[in-house]
């Protein structure tokens, strides 16, 4: 399951993570949050970050002949 978690600290930090995301898709699924909230201050990208999306291939079967 995809989500965006939002953490705002005792300080008014707000901190952003995604979970359940596969590459750079991350970035842009969470990019209207960063927006509403300001300036970003750092970014710390964990190893899923990094990995490729898998490709689905579908083949299609002939049924008729």
């Amino acid at each position: 399951m995809k989500q965006i978690v939002i953490d705002v600290m005792a300080d008014g930090e707000i901190k952003i993570e995604t979970k359940g995301f596969t590459g750079p898709v991350c970035l842009e699924e969470s990019q209207f949050l960063k927006d509403l909230l300001g300036k970003e201050i750092s970014v710390q990208l964990c190893p899923v970050f990094y990995q490729k999306r898998r490709k689905i291939l579908k083949k299609h079967i002939p049924i008729c002949g």
